[in-house]
């Protein structure tokens, strides 16, 4: 049954909608599709596989996407791990095209990828309804990128994703760069001028301590005034307005109007009082922030027979409690008990 304007109009006005306890409106949803990856970044895992949480059938992530959408998401970002190796995503993602917003629009879809799987796939996954993809890419140079995969032959996989993903109309195409002083800092200015030949928003990412080791000190992070200086000196930059309240990049344009650079600064310039997202985990865990030190049980809750009213009702009270920040370089700080690759990005 289609949804008239009317019931439309009075679902929105029910108190339905996601909110936190810190009058935060929650409108962005990430969910795990598994925590399995084929590369082992020398930031992100410890170069042994380690114990994999399980992977759910994908009806049953609709089911608890289905939910999310009914409280008021509008965005919903499929991550990892890798989510391209995860089997049915093509179908996972046609089934969240036909999924409406509580304003009867399609949902905003995105997927967080490492691109190595992306050039046979950009266009099917077009095709399937996705909107837009982030590839993950930590250099643009093909040595220093391998030496942090620690896969030979991914560059150039990655760089072919990338193209094809522009030329499938998956954009504004964005390239997540994680740096890391010492390992990658120096693939800074060749990031700028990759923004402005390959057609691409490059995102640099502060360091934050997720990873499976103890590699995370505050000295290894790459603060963003220094990235904005360093490309200022080469490619002069002017900063951009924000497209809205919860946008966690700092936007920055080249002066000649050609290419977007943003920097996303957790560490130094921390963004969570503007925080709009929830994540779930490939094991159908509710995470309210990405440093929680508790995880909710969605999927106990289903298991166990609970209706959708029960599993609403379980939402709504998990978000109530999300955190107002995280507490990274503060004495006491704690790392979640997962690491980003069991989270999800």
């Amino acid at each position: 049954m289609s949804t008239s304007p009317t019931m439309v109009s009075s679902i929105v006005s029910s108190d339905a909608r996601l909110t936190d306890s810190h009058g935060r409106v929650i409108h962005d949803l990430r969910v795990s599709l598994t925590d399995r990856c084929n590369y082992k970044c020398i930031y992100c895992r410890t170069g042994q596989e380690g114990p994999q949480f399980a992977e759910l059938p994908g009806a049953e992530y609709l089911r608890m996407i289905r939910l999310f959408v009914s409280l008021g998401i509008t965005k919903v970002r499929l991550t990892g791990g890798e989510p391209l190796l995860r089997h049915g995503i093509l179908e996972i993602i046609g089934e969240l095209a036909k999924m409406r917003t509580l304003w009867g629009e399609p949902l905003e879809l995105a997927v967080t990828t490492n691109g190595h799987l992306l050039d046979s796939l950009a266009a099917p996954l077009k095709a399937a309804g996705l909107n837009r993809v982030t590839v993950s890419m930590d250099a643009v140079e093909a040595g220093t990128f391998e030496r942090i995969t620690r896969v030979p032959g991914s560059f150039n996989a990655v760089l072919s994703g990338v193209r094809a993903a522009r030329a499938a109309g998956l954009t504004p195409l964005k390239i997540n760069c994680v740096l890391l002083r010492g390992f990658n800092d120096d693939q800074i200015e060749g990031f700028a001028h990759f923004a402005r030949e390959e057609d691409v928003i490059v995102r640099f990412i502060e360091f934050m301590p997720l990873e499976e080791g103890r590699l995370w000190t505050p000295e290894i992070v790459v603060p963003l005034n220094e990235i904005v200086e360093r490309i200022h000196r080469v490619l002069p930059l002017v900063e951009l307005t924000p497209r809205d309240s919860s946008e966690t990049a700092r936007r920055y344009g080249f002066t000649d109007g050609r290419g977007e650079i943003g920097i996303i600064a957790p560490v130094s310039q921390p963004f969570c009082g503007a925080c709009s997202r929830v994540r779930l985990t490939s094991d159908g865990k509710i995470r309210t922030c990405l440093f929680s030190q508790a995880e909710h049980d969605l999927y106990g809750q289903v298991r166990a027979g609970a209706s959708d009213e029960q599993l609403r009702a379980f939402i709504h009270r998990t978000v109530q409690g999300k955190e107002a920040r995280h507490h990274i370089g503060e004495p006491g700080f704690l790392k979640p008990s997962r690491s980003m690759v069991h989270i999800g990005g």
